[in-house]
Parts: structure tokens; sequence; C-alpha cells
């Protein structure tokens, strides 16, 4: 039995989207809500089996982010979850709540561009995920310059009106 913890790769401005779910289904069915909702959507998706074949499951529609999605599944090893990586350009801001309204999807562990850790439990025979580790601590308070420099740039990025 043993603590591990596994560094998600990909490139710096990549978002994914780490979680669980609890059946075969996953892949089909985050895929074709995905490409429904999401007109040209590229991103790449793995999915740890853990019962049965216990294979990696895998989708996309860019080859390179499947791979990646494949790899960093591989590294993590922890049953029934899945990886989703965005192509630059998306963001989970975009189509998490469509992936948390999947039936068979059970938690969301983070969504992010961030680097991250995912801290895993191994028995020996199986793992799981505890926590993630995500982006570095805080540095303080934020001022009222800071504040005026968040709420322009959610308007200048185009989440905010005005």
């Amino acid at each position: 039995m043993e603590f591990l913890s596994v560094s998600i790769h990909k490139p710096e401005a990549l978002n994914f989207i780490l979680g669980q779910s609890h059946f075969i289904k996953t892949v089909e069915d985050i895929h074709e809500a995905l490409v429904t909702a999401v007109p040209g959507i590229q991103f790449g998706l793995a999915f740890c089996e853990a019962s049965g074949a216990c294979l990696i499951r895998s989708s996309g529609t860019n080859e390179a982010l499947t791979q990646l999605a494949r790899e960093n599944a591989m590294n993590i090893g922890a049953g029934h979850c899945f990886i989703l990586m965005l192509g630059e350009g998306y963001f989970p801001i975009n189509v998490l709540n469509l992936v948390k309204n999947i039936p068979e999807v059970c938690a969301i562990f983070c969504a992010t561009a961030n680097p991250t850790e995912v801290v895993i439990y191994d028995n020996g025979y199986g793992r799981g995920i505890m926590c993630i580790v995500e982006g570095e601590k805080p540095k303080g308070f934020e001022s009222p310059e800071d504040v005026r420099w968040r709420v322009d740039f959610l308007r200048r990025i185009g989440y905010k009106a005005g």
C-alpha cells in the first residue's frame, strides 16, 4: 500500500477535466455530448476501466489530444477515472455542466489549465484518487486595484457584459 503523486502532463495552454464515472458507456456519452454541444470542438478523452478487461478506453476528435489523455490516464491508473483534454481555445466553463450531467459521471475532481498533481492511493491491486493539488498557494488578498483588474479582465474576454 502506498500513496503516489502523479503529475498531469500537458502543454501549458491546455485545459483538462479530471473526473470519475461508473460505466464503460462513459467514453461514448462524453464524446457525443461534446460534439453535439460544441461543433468543431477539439478534445481527447481516456477512461480507466475498473473491471472486466480493465482497459483504458478512449475517443476524441484530435489524435494528439487523445494520445495525451491516454498517457495521463495510464499514469493515474485509478479505477473508473476519466481525463478529458480540451484543445487550445476550448475551456471547461463551456462544457463542465454538460459533462457533470452525463448520468454515469459521479464526480469531477478538477477542471483547469494549472499545473496539477493527482494524489493516488495504491493498495496493490487497484488505485483511487484521493485528492488534487492544483496551482499555487495564495500570495495574499486582492486589493481594490486587483478587483478592478478582475472585473475589467472578465469583460475584456467577453464573460461579462459591458
